[in-house]
């Protein structure tokens, strides 16, 4: 082609989920090895019967073809900053919510209003590679805060205190952890939270997961201090809670004045999330309680099973941490790329996951497992393929 293309963008790599699916072509899948897919975070059941028939009852209404306010349904903003409230034991007003098409999307939002080109932001390493592309995309520098497998997969505060500078202008954390499952201790988010304020910088916590914990109460106590909107920014999803991947609804809690520079971003790009996806949302905060419990449930019964197949003394691959929907793993073929690893497992295994370079440099010990995408009767078969790929070696 004769014209010329964003070069910021041009030099953002291509997206992972999509390579990583490339690898499937040409293999054949036969009955007595199926294909076991633990590349992409997808719940692997659909949305509450419920929740399907109140969808197509809204689909016959031509007021449900129509754009909502840029923020979001107002009965929508209400039940989540109810929800929320009692969830964090704290008062947050609606008019803190803001609601988005994904958490995704509710990233590029707040972070294209908090940063611009030649700033800098603090994101933990391995990322989740979707930030690190939109900060690329954006100019904005991502310094990477090492969460080394020693310590859990878990950010330090003394890391973090170090990177700071004059262009930081916010702290990225994601808790459960995408990539690693990893959950970071309340103690330690209430610690950044500090750090952050008395810098003067936003602290941007993704929770899409938070749904999925097994630890009783809330994750961290933000909420409930003075102020908190001076300094937190929480992110959030419906689509793994209430199995609404493809609606594309989600959200972001935070001060009104953020909320309203992300709103002419959000008329820029999509004028609001889609109504459907926020009125699917608003019927399951409502009526999906039990049904949220149970899947959660489901999942724990998954992350037991998973990790017990680390415990065969004969598998070389290592757990290094794992929680909600995630695991990482060292492989044990020492020298060989992350990426010859994972595609050796979808061609000879018909296993797929993600090589741990997809998530930042010197990430090449490491496989990410989305085992939420697997009923926990698969788990002993994912050990057991695991084995068999020792016996081939790792390229």
């Amino acid at each position: 082609m004769s014209y010329r293309v964003n070069s910021l963008v041009a030099a953002v790599a291509a997206p992972a989920i999509q390579e990583a699916h490339g690898w499937r072509t040409g293999l054949s899948f036969p009955a007595e090895k199926p294909f076991l897919d633990l590349c992409q975070a997808v719940p692997s059941y659909p949305p509450a019967e419920s929740l399907q028939a109140h969808v197509g009852e809204l689909a016959k209404r031509p007021e449900s073809s129509t754009y909502t306010p840029i923020l979001g349904l107002p009965h929508l903003r209400e039940k989540l900053a109810r929800r929320m409230s009692a969830n964090y034991g704290a008062e947050i007003a609606p008019a803190r919510v803001g609601i988005t098409a994904g958490c995704n999307q509710a990233f590029c939002l707040a972070l294209t209003a908090l940063a611009g080109p030649g700033d800098e932001v603090l994101l933990p390493l391995p990322y989740y590679f979707n930030y690190q592309m939109w900060l690329e995309m954006q100019g904005v520098r991502a310094v990477h805060l090492a969460c080394r497998e020693e310590r859990g997969a878990v950010p330090t505060l003394e890391d973090a205190a170090r990177l700071v500078s004059e262009r930081t202008r916010a702290i990225v954390l994601v808790t459960p952890n995408n990539p690693t499952g990893a959950i970071y201790p309340p103690a330690l988010i209430e610690a950044f939270y500090e750090l952050a304020r008395a810098k003067g910088l936003a602290l941007v916590i993704d929770e899409t997961y938070r749904d999925f914990r097994a630890e009783p109460g809330p994750p961290h106590d933000l909420f409930k201090k003075s102020g908190w909107d001076g300094t937190l920014v929480q992110l959030y999803s419906f689509s793994k809670v209430y199995s609404l991947t493809g609606y594309r609804v989600g959200a972001m809690i935070a001060a009104e004045r953020l909320l309203d520079e992300v709103a002419k971003i959000m008329d820029c790009v999509a004028i609001c999330a889609p109504r459907l996806g926020q009125e699917a949302a608003a019927f399951g905060l409502d009526h999906l309680e039990a049904w949220q419990r149970e899947k959660c449930a489901l999942m724990q019964d998954r992350l037991v099973a998973l990790r017990d197949l680390f415990k065969d003394n004969r598998l070389a691959y290592r757990l290094v941490s794992s929680g909600a929907y995630f695991a990482y793993v060292r492989h044990p073929f020492a020298g060989t790329p992350a990426s010859a690893v994972a595609q050796r497992l979808a061609r000879e295994e018909n296993l797929l996951c993600l090589p741990g370079t997809m998530f930042g440099a010197g990430e090449e010990p490491y496989l990410r497992l989305a085992f939420a995408n697997l009923d926990k009767s698969a788990m002993p078969e994912v050990g057991r393929r695991l084995l068999a790929s020792q016996e081939q070696g790792g390229a």
